[in-house]
This record gives structure tokens, C-alpha cells and sequence, in this order.
């Protein structure tokens, strides 16, 4: 791949501060292409702790960074921009997280790791969308606290095979969440050899539609594995990008023009200049709160595989 010459100059930059530049899979393209490395969100973070590098550049919002800062306490970690806030990580204050504990004494808060590094502190265990399932599964207690994403809560709560009660949040992603039942629909109609694949973000009406629901990074597996030509995504557009990349003469298409992060989409190549040269905008997490962000990270790293 040819890169421009701001592209160019990121590379030199990168090399400059011994630093790892980290893409989201819902990056726009000229940020995937120059990334060191594009995935989801804990992906990213975890990959990036096993390196030496010195600097995080964060392409991502703003909960992702935080991540990667409990996660990489030693390294300066960077966000291209303030104004990349998530609807759904927004969605749980930390007040209102403390009062709803004090209503449910002894109950089990798992928490998506689209969340805040200060509402990762107050819960006991993390998940990932992938997990969810095996994490509830792990435990022991009859009901859980799920947050903040209601519609992950009651996909757990339909493919858990243990008998307990899960307690959602009122919080969605307003992209996902957004796609409707009826524009799936239609385009399956239009595109009938299709495979649908739905992220668990989604409403319950359109999961009820998929062939396959998937995180990002399974939904990125699975069409790399898969026999079939042509796929319906239902998740945000940026990651077709990446699997148009990954598999020539493959067919992919989103089911609704709605499918955009629009936080994600705001970053560009000259704010990932200004964020090396400027060393802007750090992002770090108060030594309390990442120990115990950490601990929620890490039991759900030790929950075993199935």
C-alpha cells in the first residue's frame, strides 16, 4: 500500500516517539490503513500491553483510551480528539451505578467493557460482547446486574443455560439499536443469498433475523471462514471497509444507512498528527479507580473458555 504523504509522516512520527498507533475496525480508511493495528476495543488495549512501545495513539473513543490506560499504566496514552464521547458508555453515571447496588445488596454487577474507567471500578466483573454468555455462565448468583447496553443484557438472558435473572440497564448504542427489523428486511429481500450477521448490540426484533450474531471481531472470522460469497453486516459500516480488504471477491453490504458512529468518523489523519507532534490530548485514570477497573478486567480475563 502507497502511502499519502501525511500518512508518511505519521509513520515518522510514530517511529519518532517509539510509539503503536491503534485503530478501531469502525475507523474511516485512510486511519486503518496507516494504524498499526485495527480490531475491536479490548483487543487493541491488550495487544498493545505486550509491546514496548512508550506512546498509545487511540484511534477510537474516548471509554477505548481509557481502557487502554488501565491496561497500560506505563505508556502515555493519546486520543486524537476531546469530542469522542460514546451514547452508551455515557449512559451509566457513577452515582446512579452506587444507588441501583444499594437496591440490589449482593448482586453481581457485569459490566460491557464499552463502559468508563469509573464505572469499571464499581462492578465486579467485565465482559466483552463475544463473552457475555460464558462470563454470566461463570457465575454463581441467581440474578446479575448487566450495563450498560439493555440489549446485550437480554441477548445473555436468552443464551444463558443457567438459571438466573439479569437485570439490565436502560442504555443502548444508538447505532445499533437503531437498526430496525424492517430494513433488515428489506435488504435480505434485495440480496437473498446473503448471510445476516448481527452484533448483540442490536434490537431483539433483528437479532431474531440473523444467521449468525457476533461480536466484531467473530463477525470478521467468520466471514474469513465461511463458504458463502455475500453477507448482510449488521453492525456499524466502517468494519466493511476491513473485510472488503481481507476477502477479495466477497460480496458485503449494510442494511441501513443509519450504521454510523459519527465519533468515530471525526478523526482525522491531521489530529492524529497533531496528537504525536503536541503530545495531545493524554487520557489517564486516577491510580485508585484503574486498580479497581483492573480487577474487573481481569477476572474476565480468567473466566475459562468453554
Amino acid at each position: 500500500m502507497e502511502f499519502t504523504l501525511q500518512q508518511q509522516e505519521i509513520r515518522e512520527w510514530l517511529n519518532r516517539r517509539r510509539a503503536i498507533m491503534l485503530a478501531h475496525n469502525y475507523q474511516p480508511a485512510p486511519i486503518q490503513d496507516v494504524a498499526d493495528l485495527v480490531g475491536d476495543s479490548l483487543e487493541l488495549s491488550l495487544a498493545a500491553a505486550k509491546t514496548d512501545a512508550e506512546v498509545i495513539v487511540f484511534c477510537g473513543v474516548h471509554f477505548m483510551a481509557e481502557t487502554a490506560a488501565i491496561l497500560c499504566p506505563d505508556k502515555t496514552v493519546l486520543l486524537p480528539r476531546l469530542d469522542l464521547g460514546c451514547c452508551l458508555a455515557e449512559s451509566v453515571k457513577v452515582d446512579k451505578l452506587k444507588a441501583r447496588k444499594e437496591e440490589l445488596p449482593g448482586v453481581p454487577v457485569v459490566t460491557y467493557v464499552n463502559s468508563t474507567a469509573a464505572v469499571k471500578a464499581e462492578s465486579d466483573i467485565c465482559c466483552t460482547s463475544a463473552n457475555a454468555v460464558r462470563v454470566v455462565n461463570s457465575l454463581a448468583a441467581p440474578r446479575v446486574l448487566m450495563l450498560p447496553d439493555q440489549n446485550l443484557g437480554l441477548y445473555v438472558a436468552r443464551h444463558t443455560r443457567k438459571s438466573v435473572e439479569i437485570i439490565t440497564w436502560e442504555g443502548w448504542c444508538n447505532v445499533h439499536d437503531g437498526l430496525s427489523a424492517e430494513e433488515v428486511l428489506q435488504c435480505r429481500a434485495a440480496h437473498p443469498q446473503a448471510v445476516f450477521l448481527a452484533h448483540p448490540e442490536c434490537n431483539p426484533e433483528v437479532l431474531d433475523q440473523a444467521d449468525a450474531i457476533l461480536s466484531t471481531s467473530g463477525m470478521l472470522q467468520y466471514v474469513h471462514a465461511a463458504a458463502a460469497r455475500e453477507f448482510i453486516i449488521g453492525t456499524e459500516i466502517g468494519i466493511l471497509y476491513r473485510m472488503h480488504q481481507e476477502n477479495p471477491g466477497k460480496l458485503f453490504h449494510s442494511p441501513s444507512r443509519r450504521l454510523i458512529c459519527r465519533p468515530m468518523k471525526r478523526i482525522t489523519l491531521g489530529d492524529v498528527l497533531a496528537a504525536l507532534k503536541e503530545n495531545r490530548h493524554q487520557v489517564t485514570v486516577p491510580a485508585p479507580i484503574r486498580e479497581r477497573a483492573l480487577q474487573a478486567v481481569a477476572r474476565m480475563l480468567a473466566v475459562p473458555r468453554d
